[in-house]
C-alpha cells in the first residue's frame, strides 16, 4: 500500500488499479461481522427491534407503504424508507427474523466500503484502508446496529453527501455537476430515513466548513453545488412521500404548538411538529423517550470507537490547514464531528444519535495511523495492556463459574436494575457471578479474541498489529452474539410465541404496551388487545379517526376474560399478584413462565391425546 499523502501530490490519481483490494477487505471484515450475526437466534429482541419488523410485515400484508400501522394503529413517528427495505427483503427471502436483518447488515457493509473509498480519495490507500477497518470493527456501530433501527442508513446517506459535496468544490475534480447530484440525492434519501436530520446534518456541517475555509459567499463555489437542481432532487425523492402521507392522515394543517393525550392534530403536524420540534426542545408528547447524561454522551465515544479510540491522542498531530486535499478532509471531517455532537449537547440525547459521525472519526484516525509516530505506538501498547486485562478478567470468570449449575435459562441468575436501562449497557448491572456460568461458551471465545489482541499488538506495530486488533473484534463480536443467544429468554419473548402457536386458537391480550412484548406479536403475527397500555408510541396513533378498538381497561377485561371464548394474556411474572386479585385465582391458569415473562389463560388447555 502507497503512504497517505500520495493524492496530496497527484490529485488526478482517484481510482489506482489496485484499491478494488481495499474495498474487497474492507467488505470481508465487515461482512464477517455483521452478514455472519444475521442468523437467528438470537431472536428479535422486544421493544423496537420487533416492532419494526411487524410494521414491515404489515406493509407486506396491507400493501400500504404510505402509513405505517402496528395493530392497525397508524404509526406516525417515523419516515418509512427503513420499513420498504425490510419489506423488499421480505419479498425476497420470506418473512423471518434474518430476513429483515440482511437489509441493515448490507447497509453497514456499505458504510465500511464507503468510509475506505473516501479515505482512499483523500489520503491515499493506507489511510483509506484502516479508516474503513475503524468502520467495520468499532464497538459502537455493532452494539447499535443489533437493532433494526435507521441511524446506520442515516450514516451511511450523510458520509456519501459529505464525499459527494467536498468532491463537488474541489478545483481539480472534472464532474462537479455529478457529484452535486450526489449529495442532493443523499439529502433526498435522508429525508426518507430520518426526517429533517438527514438534511440539517450534511448541509450545516457543509455550510460550516464553507464559512472557515472563506468559500461561502464565493460564486464559482455554489456554481459548482449547482444549489437549485440540488434542492429539485432532494425534493423530487423525498416529497411524494410526504405529501401521500399527509393526504391519508387528515387534518393536513395544523400549527398548534401544544401536545396532550387525546389529541389528534393529522400526520403533517405529529411528523414535524411533535417528532421534529418539539422533540428537539423536550417538550414532545408523549415523553417516551429518554436523554442520558451529556458527559457520558461525549465521554462514551472512547467505547463506541474501540479499539480504535486509543489513537485519538495522535488526530492532535495532523494537519487541519485546508491547503490539499488530505487537510481539507480533515477540517470537514472537524466540522462534521462538532456541528453533531453540539447539536445534540443542547437537545434529547441517545448513545446512538451520534453515529452519522463515526465516518468521521474513522477518516481521522485513519489518516492518523497511516501517518504513525509517537502516539500510535504508544496507543498500541495501552491496546496490548487492555486486551491483556481483558482477557485475565474473562478467564478469571470462567475459572469462578466452572462448577456453578445453569439451572432453567440465564433469567432465573440475572439481576433487575430498571434505573439503568437508559444506558444502552444498562443491563451489563444485571450480570451476576452465577449468571456468567450461562456464558461459559461465549466467554471462551471472547477470551481467544483478546488473547489474538494480546499477541498481535505485544508482536507487532504498524500494519500487522492493525490488523491483529481487527480479527480480535472479528472474533470478539462473534462471541458477543453467542452471548446474545444466552439472552435470548430474558430479551425477546419468542419462547412464548412458540407456546402459543402450539396452543389452541385464542385472542391475545397484551399486559403490558405493545412495545413491552412486541417480538410475540411479531413471531404469532396477531394484534393483541392491549391491557391498560394506551400511552407512548401508540397512543396518538390510537385517536385518529377509524383507530381500531384495542385498549381495554380493568372493567373490560374482566368482563371479557370469564368468557368462553379463549384468552391468552401475556404478562410479566411480577404483574401476576395483581391479575391474581383482578381477575381471581381461578381464573387464571399459568400455560408458561419463561425468561421472568409469563402466559396465562382463561381455560386450560385439553389433555393430550395418548
Amino acid at each position: 500500500m502507497t503512504d497517505s499523502n500520495e493524492y496530496s501530490r497527484d490529485p488526478e490519481a482517484l481510482v489506482p488499479r489496485k484499491n478494488w483490494i481495499i474495498y474487497l477487505l474492507v467488505a470481508l471484515v465487515s461482512g464477517a461481522i455483521y452478514l455472519g450475526c444475521v442468523v437467528s437466534p438470537p431472536s428479535l429482541m422486544d421493544d423496537v427491534d420487533a416492532v419494526q419488523a411487524q410494521i414491515g410485515r404489515n406493509m407486506l400484508a396491507s400493501g400500504d407503504w404510505v402509513t405505517a400501522r402496528l395493530a392497525g394503529v397508524a404509526y406516525l413517528e417515523k419516515a418509512p424508507l427503513h420499513y420498504w427495505v425490510i419489506v423488499i427483503a421480505y419479498k425476497l427471502f420470506g418473512i423471518s427474523d434474518w430476513a429483515a436483518r440482511i437489509p441493515f447488515a448490507l447497509t453497514v457493509v456499505a458504510l465500511a466500503v464507503l468510509t475506505a473509498a473516501f479515505g482512499v480519495w483523500a489520503f491515499g490507500r493506507k489511510s483509506g484502508f484502516y479508516a474503513g477497518l475503524c468502520m467495520a470493527t468499532c464497538v459502537g456501530l455493532f452494539l447499535f446496529t443489533r437493532i433494526l433501527i435507521a441511524d446506520a442508513m442515516l450514516t451511511f446517506t450523510t458520509a456519501l453527501a459529505m464525499w459527494a459535496f467536498l468532491r463537488a468544490v474541489d478545483k481539480n475534480e472534472p464532474r462537479p455537476a455529478l457529484w452535486a447530484a450526489t449529495m442532493a440525492a443523499s439529502l433526498g434519501v435522508g429525508l426518507l430515513i430520518k426526517s429533517l436530520v438527514g438534511m440539517v446534518f450534511p448541509v450545516a456541517t457543509a455550510l460550516l466548513y464553507l464559512a472557515i475555509t472563506r468559500q461561502l459567499f464565493s460564486r464559482q463555489t455554489w456554481k459548482r453545488l449547482h444549489p437549485f437542481a440540488g434542492a429539485l432532487i432532494a425534493l423530487v425523492i423525498a416529497v411524494p412521500w410526504h405529501v401521500l402521507a399527509t393526504l391519508r392522515n387528515p387534518p393536513y394543517f395544523d400549527f398548534s404548538f401544544h401536545s396532550g393525550p387525546g389529541q389528534y392534530h393529522g400526520f403533517l403536524w405529529f411528523f414535524f411538529m411533535n417528532e421534529q420540534v418539539l422533540r428537539f426542545l423536550n417538550l414532545r408528547y408523549p415523553h417516551d423517550y429518554n436523554t442520558v447524561p451529556r458527559l457520558y454522551f461525549w465521554l462514551f465515544h472512547l467505547l463506541w470507537l474501540f479499539p480504535w479510540s486509543v489513537y485519538l491522542p495522535a488526530i492532535a498531530k495532523l494537519s487541519f490547514k485546508p491547503v490539499d486535499r488530505a487537510s481539507q478532509t480533515r477540517l470537514l471531517a472537524l466540522c462534521w464531528i462538532g456541528f453533531l455532537l453540539a447539536f445534540f449537547t443542547f437537545s434529547t440525547t441517545q448513545e446512538y444519535y451520534s453515529m452519522p459521525c463515526y465516518p468521521a472519526l474513522g477518516l481521522l484516525l485513519g489518516s492518523a495511523m497511516a501517518a504513525g509516530g509517537i502516539w500510535i505506538r504508544r496507543g498500541t501498547r495501552l491496546l496490548c495492556v487492555v486486551a491483556a486485562c481483558c482477557a485475565a478478567a474473562v478467564i478469571t470468570i470462567l475459572i469462578l463459574v466452572r462448577h456453578i449449575p445453569t439451572p432453567a435459562d440465564i433469567s432465573v441468575a440475572l439481576g433487575y436494575h430498571p434505573k439503568a436501562y437508559t444506558l444502552s449497557l444498562g443491563h451489563m448491572e444485571d450480570l451476576t457471578i452465577p449468571s456468567f456460568a450461562y456464558l461459559r461458551l461465549p466467554l471462551a471465545v471472547a477470551a481467544v479474541a483478546f488473547l489474538i489482541g494480546v499477541f498481535g499488538n505485544l508482536r507487532w506495530r504498524g500494519e500487522r498489529a492493525f490488523l491483529a486488533t481487527a480479527l480480535m473484534m472479528v472474533v470478539f463480536f462473534h462471541a458477543a452474539r453467542l452471548a446474545m443467544v444466552k439472552f435470548d429468554p430474558f430479551l425477546s419473548t419468542r419462547p412464548l410465541a412458540e407456546v402459543i402457536l402450539q396452543a389452541p386458537e385464542g385472542r391475545l391480550i397484551s399486559g403490558r404496551p405493545y412495545y413491552e412484548f412486541s417480538s410475540v406479536w411479531f413471531y404469532t403475527n396477531r394484534a393483541p388487545l392491549i391491557l391498560n397500555g394506551r400511552y407512548n408510541n401508540l397512543e396518538y396513533g390510537s385517536y385518529a379517526p377509524g383507530a381500531p378498538d384495542i385498549f381495554i381497561d380493568d372493567a373490560r377485561i374482566k368482563t371479557v376474560w370469564p368468557d368462553a371464548n379463549r384468552y391468552y394474556l401475556v404478562a410479566e411474572a411480577g404483574q401476576v399478584p395483581r391479575l391474581t386479585t383482578l381477575l381471581g385465582p381461578d381464573s387464571l391458569v399459568v400455560i408458561a413462565e419463561i425468561g421472568g415473562k409469563v402466559l396465562l389463560s382463561n381455560h386450560p388447555l385439553p389433555l393430550a391425546r395418548p
